[in-house]
């Protein structure tokens, strides 16, 4: 393949994926995670391997998809270029695919993350000023909500449950503020 070669594909690829902005039909409904269209900082924290404290910067990227019906995101931490990219346990690197279901009238959401080696579904709601997005098919149960929502800055938190939802534990957070 030549380098030409390679590059319309990859730009077909690209052109194929991404949308200018969401389509009109539940264009309403779209504008939940379309809010954070746009790139992010992160401050991640959470605990490591030996249970202590763990604090690192990363990335996030969302952007309109699949002719304006989706948002995908991509999220990195340690960030590129930082020590402990893509090394696991700690480090990530994952996209997530989510699209409004009137069937339901909630968000489908799959998160993809092969650093190590994690795919989840959840189905996302708002609640009250927060999203609430909930995996419940595997255990442990997963609940992720974005928090705090401006503008320019939010906060993400992961949380855990190993009694179907009765409690949660925390797991990690991050805050994000626009670029």
């Amino acid at each position: 393949m030549t380098h030409s070669t390679a590059a319309s594909a990859s730009d077909g690829l690209l052109e194929a994926l991404h949308a200018s902005g969401p389509v009109a039909q539940h264009a309403d409904k779209l504008k939940l995670f379309g809010q954070f269209i746009g790139s992010w900082d992160a401050d991640w924290s959470g605990t490591g391997v030996a249970g202590t404290p763990v604090r690192m910067t990363g990335e996030l990227d969302f952007g309109w998809v699949l002719g304006g019906r989706a948002v995908q995101d991509v999220w990195i931490v340690p960030g590129r270029g930082e020590i402990g990219e893509g090394r696991p346990p700690l480090a990530f690197h994952g996209s997530t695919i989510r699209f409004y279901d009137p069937s339901i009238d909630a968000w489908r959401s799959t998160w993809i993350e092969p650093v190590n080696g994690r795919v989840r579904r959840f189905i996302g709601r708002p609640v009250d000023n927060e999203i609430i997005l909930l995996s419940t098919e595997d255990e442990p149960q997963l609940r992720w909500r974005f928090t705090a929502i401006t503008p320019r800055s939010f906060r993400w938190r992961a949380e855990t449950s190993h009694d179907a939802g009765v409690t949660w534990t925390f797991d990690e957070e991050m805050l994000f503020s626009r670029t």
